[in-house]
């Protein structure tokens, strides 16, 4: 018998018994066992390919993450209360100082407290993003007393200004007591608050009436630093050349930003700065923020 008249004869034998008692028993099970069997070894190992791939697990760094941002948007609480007030008094030479030294704490926490849009607009907008620039009603907040501070050199008219900037700062307290903060808000931070500085702030666009960028610069830095400790263990173990080189480059950055600080505490005018200086700040700013945007892949962060 030829082999197509062999397996023609098979298949009718297998319906047949399939139609009676289900074919269970019969040789052609034996023939698609060795089959059966490769769903098996893909459904064991499955499981381990998924588990080299998960994330890891930010409960307690984002927890503390939570915590330091509080804290610094109850130091922004304070500090603003007493930039305000001089305001309010008229009292143009402390506004004047206190105007750089409570948004620190503002820059400080930028990646969880500008995800209040509403109030990320009003507090923190410059006038760039305004139809009508200076002029426009709409320009309020930080920038727009900087404005009337330090270029108009008066506080006149600016009563209503300070009190919704405080207004909008308490409500600020409030809602960071509850947020939540998703891990790549965290883990992103740390790359986009160096970024911001190398992509925008490096310019001078930042506190253009005040010049005092500098403050915001350091304080940027300060916010993406602590990121980075508090990943730091995880860090260490899923990519330490990366860590190494981040560190080096924090260095670099608080080595350079060192030079421009004042006994004070302070920092100096911007304007002060010549060109080759803004050059070299930006040029360890912008390895900093290459190698920081890293790390949300390097944690399996999407």
């Amino acid at each position: 018998m030829k082999l197509s008249q062999i397996r023609s004869s098979l298949a009718v034998i297998c319906l047949l018994a399939a139609t009676m008692a289900g074919c269970s028993s019969s040789p052609t099970s034996t023939t698609e066992a060795p089959q059966a069997a490769a769903p098996t070894a893909t459904t064991t190992t499955a499981p381990a390919e998924a588990a080299s791939k998960a994330p890891v697990d930010l409960t307690a760094p984002i927890a503390a993450y939570k915590s330091y941002v509080a804290q610094e948007v109850d130091q922004l609480t304070i500090k603003t209360k007493a930039f305000t007030d001089a305001v309010i008094a008229g009292n143009l030479t402390q506004a004047q100082k206190l105007y750089a030294p409570a948004r620190v704490h503002w820059e400080r926490s930028e990646p969880a407290a500008e995800a209040f849009s509403d109030l990320d607009g009003t507090m923190d907008q410059r006038a760039d993003k305004f139809e009508l620039k200076e002029k426009d009603p709409k320009f309020t907040g930080w920038h727009r007393l900087e404005l009337i501070l330090f270029q108009d050199k008066t506080t006149k008219g600016t009563k209503e200004l300070a009190t919704q900037l405080m207004k909008d700062t308490l409500e600020l307290q409030k809602r960071m007591k509850t947020i939540a903060i998703e891990p790549k808000t965290m883990v992103g931070g740390a790359a986009s608050l160096i970024e911001e500085v190398a992509a925008n702030k490096i310019s001078g666009e930042e506190d253009r009436y005040s010049r005092t960028d500098l403050w915001d610069f350091a304080a940027n830095v300060d916010g993406s630093q602590r990121i980075v400790e508090l990943l730091r263990p995880m860090l260490q173990t899923a990519n330490p050349e990366l860590l190494k080189r981040v560190d080096s480059n924090f260095a670099k950055v608080n080595t350079g930003l060192g030079k421009y600080k004042t006994p004070d505490g302070g920092y100096q005018a911007y304007d002060k700065l010549k060109d080759p200086d803004r050059k070299d700040l930006k040029a360890a700013i912008t390895l900093l923020a290459e190698d920081l945007s890293k790390l949300r892949g390097t944690l399996g962060v999407e």
